[in-house]
């Protein structure tokens, strides 16, 4: 039995609650790690060490220096891979196939932001007025809370993690209570690259007892926030209050459409990878595939084609394919959808049940589970399951892929099969959605931000501009003019 302890300013220390619980393996069912239970008073210890971090140690560093120790964290992650990706699967359920190749990537978001932190550059503004100066300056905003889900905690934590620490801002880190390990592994790291203590802060706990007093704390200036749009809706009434900037990462219900002219053998593993990769759990998935009505038969064929193949079972197995859901309430919750969809008059061609018996564990899986005859109004068709289940939607053409595809409250993702240009072009424009991949599906990169429209959230993590959006734009205006006018004396 694993046995953490918060951390915080570079400490290991025991929470005030005196209190741990456990985490869950998904496969065996059984408790394998301590869990501290943080509270209001950890939360303040370690936002007022932040505090004290931002306005010392941290700010006493040159861009370059900051951006030396985010480098050396890379490093460090690659370094541990292994072991980190060991406890992420143990703790969410994700394949091992999966989850250490996220890892190693994780580790170039601090080789990228690292890179970024000595670059950011401010401008000079040739202006309309006589005899001034004026310039613009970027500065870090303060202590930034990072809330982050159990579905990827590392990978989405890093996402706010390495960009606000490159700023120049300290951070709070409030991981899933259902996977907080990852992160208080990521801590173990902190120390050895240099990084000063109050920098870098790890409090798990309840959302009650963490997650709201760590946004409504007064010295915290900026929330980044990954999770369902309900629990977003929460973060952002509540950070609204006293005006923090926030950004939020919430849920989609993205489309995949397939056109006739598009190479159908690409296209369906392109499918398939979409919604079936981490058991349906990501943000992204593709739960909404739309097909061409002349191709419909055919491309389904396909599709069951590959996903009664797919290997499930033990997640720290290489050679598995599908693991077990992360948590038994999202359990309970896929299965009570597949319910759903039953009862609205959608054909369950494929799966629709649980896996149990001898290589299933605890028996907390769910079969990849394919759905057809679905309209846009059914349940299944609005509202995001965040598990391994594929609605299929017949359309016509452009003009109607559009109109089903846009017909949802979330817009974070969508992706396009064609060999056409003009078809590129066309549903590029079109579709409302942050995200849109062609002939390619569930591609993210440090290069490049990522976030969505309408539901799905509110601002952007990745690539150059999400550093600004950690940071506070000072416009700066100098006179040249020594003689400053008296503005009582009129000139006639």
């Amino acid at each position: 039995m694993e046995h953490y302890q918060l951390f915080i300013n570079n400490q290991w220390v025991d929470p005030n609650s005196g209190r741990w619980f456990d985490s869950l393996d998904p496969f065996t069912g059984e408790p394998w790690a301590k869990i501290p239970e943080g509270d209001s008073t950890d939360v303040n210890r370690a936002v007022e060490a932040a505090a004290a971090a931002f306005e010392g140690p941290w700010a006493a560093l040159s861009p370059t220096e900051r951006g030396a120790i985010l480098y050396k964290m890379g490093t460090l992650i690659e370094r541990d891979a292994q072991r980190i990706a060991d406890a992420e699967s143990r703790d969410n359920g994700k394949v091992m196939s999966e989850v250490f190749g996220q890892v190693k990537y994780t580790a170039k978001y601090f080789y990228y932001y690292g890179g970024l932190a000595d670059k950011i550059h401010g401008s000079v503004v040739p202006m309309d007025k006589p005899k001034v100066f004026n310039m613009i300056r970027y500065e870090p905003m303060g202590v930034v809370a990072s809330i982050t889900p159990w579905n990827s905690s590392l990978l989405l934590s890093a996402w706010k993690i390495a960009p606000a620490l490159a700023a120049g801002n300290t951070i709070v880190c409030k991981p899933s209570e259902f996977t907080s390990v990852s992160l208080y592994e990521l801590a173990k790291l902190a120390e050895e690259a240099g990084m000063p203590p109050g920098v870098f802060n790890v409090i798990s706990g309840f959302g009650a007892d963490v997650g709201e007093p760590l946004i409504r704390h007064p010295k915290v200036a900026r929330i980044a926030f990954t999770g369902g749009d309900e629990a977003g809706r929460r973060v952002y009434m509540t950070a609204a209050e006293n005006f923090k900037r926030v950004s939020l990462e919430l849920g989609g219900k993205s489309p995949n459409i397939v056109f006739d002219d598009a190479d159908l053998e690409k296209a369906a593993n392109g499918v398939i990878t979409g919604i079936f990769s981490a058991g349906g759990q990501t943000c992204m998935a593709g739960s909404r595939l739309l097909l061409q009505e002349s191709i419909h038969d055919e491309f389904v064929e396909r599709l069951l084609a590959i996903a009664r193949k797919a290997k499930a079972g033990d997640p720290s197995d290489k050679s598995t394919e599908v693991g077990p859901i992360a948590t038994r309430p999202q359990f309970e919750k896929i299965m009570k959808y597949i319910d759903i969809a039953k009862s609205e008059g959608a054909r369950c061609v494929a799966g629709g049940r649980a896996l149990t018996g001898a290589g299933y564990g605890c028996g907390q899986f769910v079969e990849p589970t394919i759905f057809v005859d679905v309209t846009n109004d059914m349940r299944i068709a609005q509202e995001e399951v965040f598990g391994p289940v594929l609605s299929v939607l017949k359309f016509k053409d452009e003009a109607d892929a559009l109109r089903i595809a846009n017909d949802t409250r979330f817009g974070l993702a969508a992706g396009v099969w064609t060999r056409s240009l003009h078809r590129t072009m066309f549903m590029t424009e079109r579709l409302r959605a942050g995200t849109v991949w062609v002939n390619n599906y569930r591609s993210t990169s440090f290069t490049t931000p990522f976030g969505g429209y309408k539901d799905s959230g509110v601002g952007r993590e990745g690539g150059m501009d999400s550093i600004k959006e950690y940071m506070e734009a000072k416009s700066v205006w100098i006179s040249t003019d020594l003689d400053m006018p008296n503005p009582f004396v009129r000139k006639y």
